[in-house]
């Protein structure tokens, strides 16, 4: 009786442990957990477990573990991982198209970037419909804010500042943009860009706010100049078998589960940037505001990058840029 009583207990803890975790999801992140999209992924994991009472086991990979940015769509698409965080502009090899957040100015507001990233938005159906040939569909959007400029010792206070320098930057848009004003555009993934500063590989930086918070770049570069002449969005990706593998319940779970992630982060995306320019003052970096004039300085060099996406991107960029009431002609 007593080794029967054992091997019964055994089968039931066997059986518990099965319904707890059926079926893993492993999630790639470049940024530390402790960074506003890995606290939102957090949350994620939370209400997925929560909602389908364990049968998903979510797992976090930060810090680029598993794969960096540039590697994540590659490797949702294949199965190599069932999810994956990556800023949106890493599907511009396959979906050029995305990168319309990446337009110079045209997301310098936050009804404009509201409208544009809601659910049945043409805009974001036109992406996510490109994202979706590549492997992997987009499960939910996390906001990262607006785009600023990083230097050492001056500011980058118009065009004429970024002649000859070297630019991190994180797509090609952004590329185009510094082309434009003068420099010389470097791809860097925003794992190695802490690196990148230290050892002068660059002269100036792009990323969001929240970036040199979660990273400290406030000890490799010491000016942030507020351009935001871009809007920097990442996308939660899905592996498209592995999704088409969950029954229709899991799977209704696990969107409720992202649209309470999306919501919250979106939400609080405003105060989180607050949080992060108070941080970088308190770490001794200058904030530079610009005025009109430096602005529209900026805005007039911008036309050869709406050309360059449209010359990318063909009817499907039309489409974007039409849906958002932009004259696209030179």
């Amino acid at each position: 009786m007593f080794h029967k009583a054992i091997i019964a207990a055994a089968g039931l803890s066997l059986l518990g442990t099965a319904a707890i975790a059926q079926e893993k999801m492993r999630i790639s992140l470049q940024l530390p957990l402790t960074s506003h999209l890995g606290e939102n992924l957090v949350l994620f994991e939370k209400e997925v477990e929560e909602r389908t009472g364990g049968a998903i086991d979510v797992e976090i990979y930060d810090s680029a573990t598993l794969y960096k940015d540039k590697e994540v769509p590659a490797a949702v698409g294949s199965g190599a991982i069932e999810a994956g965080v990556a800023s949106l502009t890493r599907y511009v090899g396959d979906a050029p198209v995305v990168d319309v957040f990446y337009m110079p100015f045209l997301f310098n507001t936050e009804e404009k970037v509201r409208d544009a990233v809601a659910e049945g938005s043409p805009v974001r159906n036109i992406l996510e419909t490109e994202i979706a040939k590549t492997g992997g569909s987009v499960l939910y959007w996390q906001a990262y804010g607006g785009a600023i400029m990083l230097s050492q010792d001056e500011p980058i206070r118009t065009p004429a500042d970024m002649q000859g320098k070297k630019a991190r930057v994180f797509g090609k848009t952004l590329g185009d943009f510094v082309t434009a004003a003068g420099g010389a555009p470097t791809l860097i993934s925003g794992s190695e860009q802490y690196l990148a500063y230290q050892r002068g590989t660059v002269d100036v930086g792009m990323t969001g706010v929240s970036g040199v918070k979660s990273r400290k770049l406030w000890e490799v570069m010491d000016t942030i100049t507020k351009t935001n002449h871009a809007n920097i969005e990442f996308v939660v990706v899905v592996n498209n078998d592995w999704w088409a593998g969950l029954d229709a319940e899991t799977q209704g779970h696990i969107r409720d589960a992202a649209n309470v992630a999306q919501s919250d982060v979106r939400d609080r995306m405003s105060q989180i940037e607050a949080d992060a320019y108070a941080a970088a003052e308190e770490n001794g970096m200058n904030i530079v505001e610009l005025t009109d004039e430096e602005l529209a300085a900026w805005q007039a060099v911008s036309q050869p990058v709406i050309d360059g996406y449209l010359a990318a991107t063909g009817a499907a960029g039309q489409q974007v840029l039409d849906a958002l009431g932009v004259d696209s002609g030179s």
